[in-house]
């Protein structure tokens, strides 16, 4: 069997595609003054203790939880009285303005709170919030983020990213991830990495649309909650995981469309009348990258053969010019890796 091969393809190359998951433009930072000083001022809390959520705001768990150097996290939502998620187009709601968002990051004691606001003018204000060590208070970051905020390896730190950093993934439909159908559908992937078993109660698709959250949902996706379609347990789990993971920047009308690569689940597949496009645009495709001085393999995918698939090759690496997800950690994700490897090496079946 043959192996990857170093390749001689210049730095250049390496640069852009790491460049290349970003916006074409990225939006420029909010004004300080449009947001608030503290995080119990943006509405999370119910009172200043910062200890009990305030009841117009609903806690939710996606499926498929994005990872971040194992920290453990907490999401919330809150969409104004009168108003409601607009789920006409199952792939890509959109929140009113007003909606708000918070995702609490924590080990061992929490670290800090990223909060989302979609404006009047339907931008959004990303920012994040940094707890105090005795988890009295959250206030609000620099504009460019904290660097080596904490630790999550001896030597390892934990970063704070800057504002603008948030637009880098936020940048798919209405800027929202792990909010979607098939994020909150009550049909939860047994072997979703990372993820906690079973839905929380009040936390699925069907709560959120008695709610009035979610208006316009077709009413198939509340008679068959979605999943992805997959041939194995196993895979159905190692494509919910890439399109968390990746599917954000990969997909058909994003930046990095000329690439032909899609790594996002679409709920039009979930009847099997197309292949999931993450598989027609890996396994067994060509692969372009060639970083200089690093193993370079010819697949994305090569069936049977994790060894030989740039995917792996990417995921296994924290090289900032090699790495994949470029951005948001330090640790390769090896419970994730090891799936992908497994699903790779066990149930595609090995070209002739």
């Amino acid at each position: 069997m043959k192996a990857c091969r170093p390749s001689l393809r210049g730095l250049a190359l390496a640069a852009l595609a790491l460049a290349s998951c970003a916006p074409d433009a990225a939006p420029p930072a909010p004004a300080p003054d449009e947001l608030p000083a503290h995080l119990a001022d943006t509405g999370l809390y119910a009172d200043a203790t910062l200890r009990d959520v305030a009841p117009d705001v609903w806690p939710y768990d996606p499926q498929y939880p994005l990872w971040t150097d194992g920290a453990t996290k907490r999401r919330w939502i809150h969409v104004p009285a009168g108003s409601a998620i607009d789920a006409t187009d199952p792939e890509a709601w959109v929140f009113p303005a007003g909606t708000r968002l918070w995702k609490e990051f924590a080990l061992g004691r929490r670290l800090e709170t990223r909060y989302m606001e979609k404006r009047a003018d339907g931008s959004w204000l990303r920012a994040s919030y940094v707890w105090s060590d005795d988890g009295g208070d959250a206030v609000l970051a620099p504009a460019g983020g904290v660097a080596h905020l904490a630790e999550v390896a001896p030597g390892v730190p934990y970063d704070v990213p800057g504002r603008a950093d948030c637009a880098t993934c936020h940048s798919r439909g209405d800027g929202v991830l792990g909010f979607d159908a098939l994020q909150l559908s009550a049909e939860r992937d047994p072997l979703a990495p990372h993820a906690n078993a079973g839905v929380p109660a009040g936390q699925d698709l069907a709560a959120f649309v008695a709610r009035g959250l979610v208006r316009g949902l077709p009413a198939d996706l509340l008679a068959r909650p979605p999943r992805i379609p997959a041939r194995t347990p196993r895979e159905r789990a190692a494509l919910g995981y890439l399109d968390t993971h990746c599917g954000s920047c990969h997909r058909d009308d994003g930046p990095l469309a000329g690439l032909g690569l899609t790594l996002g689940a679409e709920l039009r597949d979930r009847d099997g009348d197309h292949p999931p496009r993450a598989l027609v645009t890996t396994v067994g495709r060509p692969s372009r990258f060639r970083p200089p001085g690093a193993p370079s393999c010819e697949a994305r995918i090569e069936p049977g053969a994790p060894e030989l698939s740039t995917l792996v090759e990417r995921m296994a690496t924290r090289d900032p010019l090699r790495q994949m997800p470029p951005l948001g950690t330090h640790l390769v994700d090896v419970d994730a890796l090891h799936l992908i490897e497994t699903w790779i090496r066990e149930d595609l079946e090995p070209t002739p």
